[in-house]
């Protein structure tokens, strides 16, 4: 019987697919308190100004502006103190030659289109009636107008954007208190393969592995909004395959299989993504190192992921494809970068042209700056990927880094 051939896809091909085959779940209303992490399905309008009122960025004194111009420390200006600005309250007028004392966010009163710090004046006279500026101001300054930072009627936020602390206090500063967002997928988890028992298994008989991927990967879809629903662990049978994942995917957003790719259940793994539904198998292996025998299908307009079971390499991959996958489900906009940090590296690094390798490495400080060093290990090891602190991309077009390099480190997580 001859070999097959796997037919790799490069790793950004592979994002490419995921964005064109699949498409955000249906949205939902819910609670801006109970919105972190959610994405936009509608843009957000103002309803209003913000601020609602031109307000003071210091403390200091509210004047007109030209009323201090030539003001300096041998020659200042001398201006009738109106009193104080309340705060939370409406501020007075005041005319030519007034000022008052007035708080970092408190209301600028009419008359007035400036402040005056107050440690570049001085009040005198009996009851601090005179105020002396030190300093002269221009018209603005150290002053927020009423809608410079939002006008009524603008675009807040886009479609996509994901609902971090920032923008939940924008949208709460605005009084929307109900948003409308992408529902929130539902990961259905399956691992896969005769030697794997439950990791709550005390005494492992011969030849048995405890399951640490459905934990690792369940943390790791937790993080990008999932639920997850741990199907349990499949024997290396194609009927119980089938069964098993026909059962589940109707229930599901996205199925993932862990340990689905690997030698011994990589055929009829292929065979059961295209029985789930079209259009069927997309990916038989990526051009990455670990990781290379990855599949992904979309079954019936869902995504059914199929990670190797060196944990390694299910934990990477789902860290780059399964999260993307997550992502679009969640209609988060899709980022053409990840976070990194600049690091020197402290060893050679081979790699093979072609293909992407990504390459295990822990952080230090050597005085100098940080220096990446490679943690090696197989793709079984997993303890390899608990020490390091990120990993480094080497393209697929060279061979290798070399020991001195500058190189941009993709933080773990």
């Amino acid at each position: 019987m001859a070999l097959k051939l796997m037919q790799v896809t490069d790793p950004d091909v592979v994002l490419d697919l995921i964005d064109q085959h699949f498409q955000p779940l249906p949205a939902e209303t819910v609670e801006l308190k109970l919105a972190g992490g959610r994405c936009l399905a509608e843009a957000v309008v103002a309803p209003e100004d913000v601020p609602g009122f031109t307000r003071s960025t210091v403390d200091g004194y509210a004047v007109a502006a030209a009323d201090t111009f030539g003001a300096q420390e041998g020659m200042p200006a001398l201006l009738e103190s109106r009193g104080e600005v309340l705060m939370g309250q409406q501020a007075p007028a005041i005319n030519r030659g007034q000022c008052l004392l007035v708080h970092t966010g408190g209301m600028l009163p009419a008359g007035a289109d400036a402040v005056v710090m107050i440690e570049d004046t001085e009040a005198i006279g009996d009851a601090a009636a005179t105020v002396q500026i030190f300093r002269q101001v221009a018209p603005g300054e150290n002053v927020i107008h009423k809608g410079e930072d939002l006008t009524r009627g603008d675009i807040v936020f886009t479609p996509g954007t994901c609902l971090r602390a920032p923008e939940l206090g924008v949208l709460a500063s605005l009084g929307i208190t109900r948003v409308k967002v992408y529902r929130a997928p539902v990961i259905g988890l399956f691992s896969t393969g005769d030697e794997l028992v439950p990791c709550e298994t005390r005494e492992l008989p011969p030849g048995r592995i405890r399951d640490s991927n459905a934990i690792a990967l369940a943390y790791l879809a937790h993080q990008a909004g999932a639920e997850v629903f741990h199907g349990g662990i499949l024997t290396d049978s194609y009927p119980v395959f089938l069964e098993k994942t026909r059962a589940l995917l109707p229930r599901v957003d996205c199925l993932v299989l862990s340990g689905g790719s690997s030698v011994g259940t990589r055929d009829f793994t292929a065979r059961v993504m295209r029985e789930l539904g079209e259009p069927g198998l997309l990916v038989e292996g990526i051009s990455i190192q670990p990781g290379k025998p990855t599949l992904l299908a979309s079954c019936g307009g869902k995504p059914v992921l199929g990670l190797p079971g060196h944990p390694v390499s299910a934990l990477l991959i789902f860290s780059l494809f399964g999260i993307a996958i997550l992502n679009r489900l969640t209609g988060r906009a899709r980022r053409r970068y990840r976070p990194t940090v600049k690091a020197v590296l402290a060893r050679n690094i081979a790699s093979r042209a072609g293909r992407t390798d990504y390459v295990r490495v822990k952080l230090e400080e050597d005085g100098t700056g940080l220096k990446a060093i490679p943690v090696f290990g197989r793709s079984g090891m997993l303890r390899t990927l608990a020490e390091a602190d990120g990993l480094i991309a080497v393209p697929a077009e060279i061979e290798g880094l070399l020991q001195g390099e500058s190189v941009e480190v993709l933080l773990w997580e």
